[in-house]
C-alpha cells in the first residue's frame, strides 16, 4: 500500500499508441504532479479485447498492492459500455470500460465493490468530445483514486459485464487451447499451461488453425533453436509459446489471437532440441 500522503502508483495499459497514451499521462501529471506513473502497454492490438485482458492478469501481479491500473481498451468508447473503477480486496484499482477488459484481473484479486463513473464536472472538467474517455474520463478518475478519494464518490455501485479469459483442454497425450496474444515479436502465445508438459519431452506436434500438424523441437530458448526455425517454448506467461527464432511466427504459421491451437507430445527421443523442466523461462 502507498505512505500515507504520497499518491498510488498509476500503470497505463491501452491499444492507443504513444501519442495518445501521452495525452492521458498528462492528464495525470497535472492531478497528481508527484504520482508515479508506469506505462504496461500501449502497442495492443486495436480493439483487441480479449488480448488485452490477458496481458494486463499477466503484468500486474508484478506491482504492489494499491496500484492503480487505468485501462484503454475501448472500442465501445462513447456508447452503451460504462465506465467503471473496480476496487480490488488487497486495495487494487482497476479503471477503464466495463467490455471485460478489467474483469479476469478483477476476479483473481477479488472484487470488493465496482463504480459505474458519472459523467459529470467533477470527473470529467477538460471533457472535449466523446471518442477520447481514456484522456477526459478514465485519467481523471484515476487520477483522484491515486490521490485518495474514494470510488464511492466516483459514481453509484455497478454489476460488471462478466469475461473470462478462455481455458485450454486436456487431451489423451497432449492438450487443445487457442492463441491468446501475439507479441511484439510475433510469437504466438497459448493458453495452455507449461506445467502441463510431461517430463523428457524433446518435440511436440502443433497443429495451428486449420494447418497440418508439424513436429517442432521443444526449446529451453530462441538461441537453441537457431535462426529461422519453428519451435516451442515455454513463455514468460507461465504457457506454451510458439516462435520462429528472430523471425514472426504469427507471419511464417499463420495464428492470430483466437486460432485454435493442438498440441500432441510423446516421449524424448535422441536429436532434437530438447527441454527437462515445465518452468517457464522470463525474456
Amino acid at each position: 500500500m502507498p505512505a500515507p500522503g504520497r499518491p498510488r502508483l498509476v500503470t497505463l495499459t491501452s491499444d492507443l499508441g504513444a501519442a495518445y497514451a501521452a495525452q492521458m499521462k498528462a492528464v495525470l501529471s497535472r492531478t497528481i504532479p508527484t504520482g508515479r506513473l508506469v506505462d504496461l502497454a500501449h502497442d495492443l492490438p486495436a480493439h483487441g479485447v480479449a488480448e488485452a485482458a490477458f496481458v494486463l492478469r499477466a503484468m500486474a501481479h508484478g506491482f504492489p498492492k494499491g496500484t492503480v491500473h487505468l485501462v484503454v481498451v475501448d472500442p465501445g468508447v462513447g456508447g452503451r459500455r460504462a465506465p467503471i473503477a473496480i476496487e480490488c480486496r488487497d486495495g487494487t484499482f482497476l479503471v477503464g470500460p466495463d467490455n471485460g477488459v478489467l474483469y479476469p484481473l478483477a476476479l483473481e484479486l477479488g472484487v470488493r465493490s465496482v463504480h459505474r463513473i458519472r459523467r459529470d464536472a467533477r470527473i470529467a472538467r477538460s471533457r472535449v468530445g466523446t471518442t477520447f474517455d481514456g484522456r477526459d474520463l478514465f485519467a481523471p478518475a484515476a487520477a483522484r483514486l491515486a490521490d485518495g478519494d474514494s470510488p464511492s464518490r466516483l459514481g453509484p455501485a455497478h454489476v460488471p459485464h462478466p469475461y473470462r479469459i478462455p481455458s485450454a483442454a486436456r487431451e489423451l497425450g497432449g492438450a487443445r487451447g487457442e492463441v491468446v496474444h501475439v507479441d511484439h515479436f510475433g510469437n504466438l502465445i497459448t493458453n495452455v499451461p507449461t506445467a502441463w508438459l510431461p517430463a523428457r519431452v524433446a518435440r511436440v506436434a502443433v497443429a495451428i488453425g486449420p494447418r497440418r500438424a508439424r513436429r517442432l523441437p521443444l526449446a529451453t530458448s530462441y538461441e537453441a533453436l537457431g535462426v529461422g526455425r519453428a519451435g516451442v517454448l515455454g513463455s514468460s506467461f507461465g504457457t506454451l509459446e510458439v516462435a520462429v527464432a528472430r523471425r514472426r511466427a504469427d507471419r511464417r504459421l499463420g495464428g492470430r489471437t483466437g486460432t485454435p491451437v493442438r498440441f500432441a507430445w510423446s516421449a524424448a527421443r535422441s536429436g532434437g532440441v530438447t527441454v527437462n523442466s515445465a518452468r517457464p523461462r522470463r525474456r
